[in-house]
């Protein structure tokens, strides 16, 4: 991603927020897929939330993955490690507010969609 957000806690809560609206959307375009489909909701649930994970925290989930996999012996690769890393202090917290963006996006998105396309059942009005 080539958004400047802030460093600390206020760029992650911004990855956050950027992860909830892809959630949401990538639920949205899984909804119609599903629906013309006849695939369940889980169906929507499951890969909407796979595939948002993967596009919000990838980048960020494979730098965390990177640095804690990869041996760095020596000062010169753990800085050009980190120079490619923005804000690498928060980048667990990021990582962590990224992935719950998206699902809690993904939820919402489903919430949205169920209570529009949900029928009214007003038989019971005597």
């Amino acid at each position: 991603m080539n958004l400047v957000l802030h460093f600390g806690l206020l760029g992650s809560l911004e990855a956050a927020l950027i992860a909830l609206a892809i959630g949401f959307v990538v639920f949205a375009l899984w909804w119609q897929v599903c629906r013309r489909n006849g695939l369940s909701h889980g169906h929507a649930i499951a890969w909407a939330s796979l595939i948002a994970c993967a596009l919000a925290a990838g980048v960020d989930s494979w730098n965390l993955f990177y640095l804690g996999m990869v041996r760095l012996e020596s000062p010169l690769y753990a800085r050009l490690a980190l120079a490619g890393i923005h804000d690498p202090d928060q980048l667990g917290l990021r990582v962590l507010l990224e992935v719950l963006g998206a699902v809690i996006g993904v939820g919402l998105g489903w919430w949205w969609f169920i209570s529009r396309h949900q029928p009214s059942d007003d038989s019971d009005v005597a």
